[in-house]
């Protein structure tokens, strides 16, 4: 049985040129034998469609072919006068300018119009098949804990893809990463539209605060509150890090704001030197202080006359 172009193109007997070619475009993207090598059936329908094309997108193969079906070729090559669709060897020498058809518009071209800027002669095919396009990054951001940043840890991260689908993925977290940094998980992004290989997830990570530790690069800081007796007298006193306990020297008559230093004891990355602790001293007084002590405390500092405001200027 002869083959109807019209059905193969998948138009009507009265679609007008500009429905045959929106057919044809849509048609060729699907069974171009390039983007689907190993599909045989294919490549056989590719055909197809190209020679129904060649004939009902040329306004005087379609007349003849109307008029006489398939056998239009033998009736036009016997009639009277020169061959309105063919050469003198019967071969078509119909040209499909595929820049307009594909979207090129006679500019730099693009997309399926250099694909098949090869096939301007039926089955002939393009020199470089076309990559496949890679799928979309998806960017999120995170607040984790403060903790979590310097020391590193998993989290737990819940994704939504452009297609509604929702997934939750746990992350590592790497020790000492820095505020604002991105972690990118690869192949975690959206699907590639044509085969191609999957986008990546673009995680943006943000450190929530601490109540008493704050961070510099590498370098920690932390307000360390002592007695007036230690402060006085100079004492050890225990102070928390990232890496355990610790215990720092109060050198005797040290004042507020003065900084002790701990070597090694702030953020550890995973690679290089890990940054140092500072301490910075304040001295708490009691809440309540009885009116005999109070007199007691002011007899004694009656007898130092340093004044503490001597450096202060405006």
């Amino acid at each position: 049985m002869a083959e109807d172009y019209y059905e193969t193109l998948g138009v009507n007997r009265g679609a007008s040129a500009e429905d045959i070619q929106s057919a044809y475009r849509k048609l060729a993207r699907k069974y171009h034998p390039d983007l689907n090598p190993d599909d045989k059936r294919a490549k056989e329908q590719f055909q197809k469609v190209q020679n129904a094309f060649d004939v009902l997108n040329d306004s005087k193969k379609r007349e003849m072919y109307d008029r006489y079906g398939s056998a239009y070729e033998s009736v036009g090559a016997a009639g009277p006068g020169p061959q309105a669709w063919g050469a003198g060897d019967g071969s078509p020498n119909f040209d499909i300018n595929l820049d307009d058809l594909f979207g090129g518009g006679g500019g730099g071209g693009g997309g399926f119009a250099d694909l098949f800027k090869n096939l301007g002669q039926r089955g002939q095919r393009p020199s470089r098949p076309a990559a496949p396009q890679r799928g979309a990054n998806i960017e999120q951001a995170i607040t984790v804990p403060f903790t979590t940043a310097v020391l590193g840890g998993e989290y737990q991260v819940g994704i939504r893809r452009s297609d509604g689908t929702e997934e939750t993925l746990h992350i590592k977290i790497p020790s000492g990463i820095e505020d604002g940094k991105k972690i990118r998980l690869r192949g975690q992004g959206e699907p590639s539209p044509d085969g191609g290989p999957n986008g990546d997830l673009l995680i943006k990570v943000s450190a929530a605060p601490h109540p008493h530790f704050r961070r510099k690069g590498r370098r920690l800081d932390v307000q360390l509150p002592i007695t007036v007796a230690e402060a006085v007298n100079g004492a050890k006193v225990d102070v928390p890090t990232p890496h355990g306990t610790i215990s720092l020297t109060v050198p005797p008559g040290t004042s507020s704001g003065s900084k002790l230093r701990a070597k090694g004891q702030g953020v550890k990355g995973t690679s290089g030197e890990p940054g140092d602790l500072f301490a910075e001293v304040q001295i708490v007084l009691p809440k309540k202080i009885e009116e005999s002590d109070r007199k007691k405390i002011q007899a004694i500092m009656e007898k130092y006359t340093d004044d503490p405001r001597t450096g202060l200027k405006w």
